[in-house]
């Protein structure tokens, strides 16, 4: 199993700016008369799984799930991915013989089979019902982990810790979550909120209360200014009128592309394109040079903590002056991702505007 240097927890467990809560709650129960070290978690849909013994083997399917599993220091456990995850984080220990999905959706159970893993995490929006009726027959057990789900942030790096006997290496990710967390509460406590339009890979889409951006933008003390829209997706995004950004005139605009680990460089082109539509040069944020644009790797990472920062140094910067979100992305890169750190700029980028 892969060891990472421990870092010091700077603050406890207490209550942070990005409220966790959901599902997922583990425990730890050894069934009984069981002496070869089987042990059962519930997992992020209630059911209880139970695993033959220490993990040393594991299909994660999602990006998420496998920065998480890398993060509490288990990465070396893992077997089998899914396409993405490996074109998103290039630095997993497996090639393109270790894919065993294209999506979240198609799953390929004869090569699952052949990699004869101990467990399979897979998100809730993958066929995880389907995963685990066709997986019972090779006896591989199979956990719902979602680690996408900001409001499960909290349960499901507890639950991937007894998962994967990494309980050590899951505290100390969450306390360097609640680190942030707790930075951010105490700087924007009484400050006016600023408004912010965020548009998440595509034109115009935009989130909704619900949405991890939505919770980031609060936590960074922010103001969304789509706060008051209905009718989003499955995930509270949703595309809006261009019209109405001009008319709800954010103070700033930040715009999350696609993570990778690998670094893209899209960021003036996009900023360009911001300032370029229709109706946009009346726009505050566009006026007073106060466009952003970041690689989701970066300010998606731990429950979206990361990015709230960044923004949060951008909405008030008086209060943050003394605060580098460089450094915290570089300890995440470096510490929770063991990998090498390209730069901040690489990733996060601005201000832009006319």
């Amino acid at each position: 199993m892969h060891a990472r240097p421990r870092i010091p927890a700077l603050a406890a467990l207490t209550a942070a700016a990005l409220v966790l809560t959901g599902c997922g709650t583990v425990t730890a129960e050894e069934p009984a008369g069981d002496a070869d070290g089987a042990f059962t978690v519930v997992d992020d849909q209630d059911r209880e799984v139970e695993i033959a013994g220490p993990v040393e083997r594991a299909v994660v399917l999602n990006s998420y799930a496998n920065e998480f599993v890398r993060a509490i220091g288990a990465g070396d456990t893992v077997v089998g991915v899914d396409r993405t995850s490996l074109t998103r984080l290039p630095y997993l220990p497996v090639d393109d013989s270790a894919v065993i999905a294209e999506g979240l959706d198609q799953l390929n159970y004869e090569a699952i089979a052949e990699l004869d893993p101990d467990v399979v995490v897979l998100p809730r929006n993958a066929v995880w019902q389907e995963a685990a009726q066709q997986l019972e027959g090779f006896d591989i057990p199979v956990v719902v982990a979602t680690a996408w789900d900001y409001a499960a942030f909290e349960n499901t790096v507890d639950l991937l810790g007894q998962v994967f006997g990494a309980e050590e290496g899951a505290q100390e990710l969450l306390d360097f979550h609640t680190e942030i967390d707790d930075l951010l509460t105490e700087r924007t406590e009484g400050l006016e909120p600023v408004s912010v339009y965020l548009e998440t890979v595509d034109p115009y889409l935009s989130v909704l209360p619900g949405s991890g951006f939505h919770a980031l933008i609060e936590a960074a003390g922010g103001e969304n200014v789509f706060a008051d829209a209905a009718g989003g997706d499955a995930q509270e995004e949703i595309t809006v009128d261009p019209a109405e950004i001009v008319t709800r005139n954010p103070a700033v605009i930040l715009h999350e592309f696609e993570p990778s680990a690998a670094p893209v460089d899209r960021f003036q082109a996009l900023a360009d394109e911001i300032v370029a539509r229709p109706g946009f040069a009346g726009v505050q944020a566009v006026q007073d040079g106060q466009i952003y644009v970041t690689n989701g790797w970066a300010t998606s990472a731990i429950a979206k903590s990361i990015g709230a920062l960044y923004l949060a140094t951008w909405l008030h910067p008086e209060a943050f002056a003394d605060v580098d979100a460089d450094a915290y992305l570089e300890r995440w890169v470096t510490e929770f991702q063991d990998t090498e750190f390209e730069g901040a700029d690489a990733y996060v980028q601005g201000p832009f505007g006319q």
